[in-house]
């Protein structure tokens, strides 16, 4: 059915009585508008609903063009809106089942809906109800493109934005109505928000598209999903750090290192890592992260880029010719996280043990004591005695020994013990003339201290 025929059906229908009377925010003001039953054969769903932006703007950065007018189309958006939250869904239909429609919905005089679209969807699978509830806006969607776009968003993202929407479709929204010239006040006013609320909104969407770019992702906003607390964190470092000197950074830190740490958390973000640990990253006072203290910074810096060079290096590239180019990427992502985890992991531990170790500096004693239970740990294991655990185990003791400087009866008592642990039965003929000649070298140091 096309448009003309539409508004031609739907004008024939608001002849008649209406079923009810409804309160409509219209042209600035607060409207009581009839309600009237509209059968769904005559409506048009659309495509650029709040509930499922993210999920067509993506469909369509892969190439492809959506025509809700089409059976292909409908049937695309309606797999989208049962999709987007389908336990709510499930819920939703029985409950329309019981009750019948509750809540009326809004459309244009050409059958386009405004708000509804996941209520119709429900109402589109039970086959007792072929109407639908609405009152009719007395203007098609481009007459009033910008009164559309404000009621739509005071309706979706003010109103019912309780209702489960996907966290992206926020940042989204916002991102596209600054992009259409709408003002940050006006937003704010249409999505029920503070001014500030939307300035963060564009501040993470510009994050988030810019990780986008990175990963030759652009507009695919479906891989987004689950991330949403990283890329605000993200957000807010970059804009704590980038382009001032911040105290809460290690001194002298630049341009460029602020670059680094937007890239390492890209990784960390796409392997969608714990959110609280992920904020011992970059977030707090300069003591409590990794980015505080350049030494470790550089480090964990460095680590990451060594290791996960080979692991991107070695991906296919993203194939948005696949039947389900979501579910292709969706699975690239997570072939990534498993394939990076490894470091991802063991690099983050490193540093936050070293981060650790710098706060506990003025416990000395706490220090020591963990460092012996972890060394008791090694000399456990089977490879303890591997030369490069070796060469590690007397860096250690080199370090003990300047602890225990301060004493020389310490150290002393120490030598003794060690050397009545020593089975010298035990060594072959090479060692043992290293051994004896060592030997040597202790007596002549021995007989100088006399």
């Amino acid at each position: 059915m096309n448009q003309e025929m539409r508004i031609e059906k739907i004008e024939a229908i608001l002849e008649q009585n209406p079923h009810s009377m409804m309160e409509v925010r219209w042209q600035d003001s607060l409207q009581n508008m009839a309600v009237h039953k509209i059968p769904l054969k005559y409506l048009v769903y659309n495509q650029y609903n709040g509930r499922i932006l993210t999920r067509t703007q993506s469909y369509e950065a892969f190439g492809n063009r959506i025509n809700p007018e089409t059976e292909e189309g409908k049937t695309l958006i309606e797999k989208l809106l049962w999709e987007s939250k389908e336990h709510a869904n499930k819920s939703t239909l029985e409950n329309i089942k019981k009750y019948q429609q509750e809540k009326p919905g809004i459309i244009t005089k050409d059958g386009i809906i405004i708000d509804g679209n996941r209520r119709a969807m429900l109402l589109n699978k039970i086959p007792e109800i072929d109407y639908f509830k609405a009152v009719v806006l007395p203007v098609k969607l481009e007459d009033d493109p910008v009164g559309i776009e404000k009621l739509e968003t005071s309706y979706q993202m003010g109103e019912d934005k309780k209702l489960d929407y996907n966290p992206t479709e926020k940042y989204l929204k916002s991102k596209n109505l600054s992009n259409r010239g709408v003002s940050i006040d006006q937003i704010a006013e249409w999505m029920g928000e503070s001014k500030s609320k939307v300035q963060e909104y564009l501040k993470v969407m510009e994050v988030m598209d810019d990780y986008l770019d990175y990963y030759d992702y652009q507009n695919c906003y479906t891989q987004l999903d689950g991330r949403e607390d990283l890329f605000i964190s993200l957000a807010n470092w970059i804009d704590i750090y980038r382009d001032r000197d911040s105290e809460k950074g290690f001194d002298g830190y630049r341009e460029d290192d602020v670059n680094d740490l937007e890239l390492v958390c890209y990784a960390y973000i796409r392997a969608k890592f714990e959110g609280k640990s992920f904020r011992t990253i970059a977030q707090g006072r300069k003591a409590s992260h990794f980015f505080g203290d350049q030494e470790i910074w550089s480090k964990f810096r460095d680590n990451h880029f060594t290791g996960i060079e080979s692991i991107e290096g070695s991906e296919k590239k993203p194939d948005f010719s696949a039947h389900d180019v979501t579910a292709n990427l969706n699975a690239r992502d997570a072939k990534f996280a498993q394939d990076s985890k490894e470091l991802i992991t063991k690099n983050f531990k490193e540093a936050e043990e070293s981060l650790r170790n710098n706060q506990h500096k003025g416990e000395p004693e706490k220090l020591v004591t963990e460092a012996l239970k972890k060394v008791k740990v090694a000399a456990r294991n089977n490879n303890s005695n591997k030369p490069e655990v070796v060469e590690e185990a007397k860096k250690l003791h080199k370090v003990v020994s300047k602890i225990l400087k301060s004493s020389p009866l310490e150290i002393l008592k120490t030598v003794l013990e060690q050397l009545e642990d020593i089975d010298l039965e035990s060594s072959d003929n090479q060692e043992s003339e290293q051994i004896h000649e060592v030997l040597r070298k202790i007596q002549l140091k021995i007989n100088q201290w006399r």
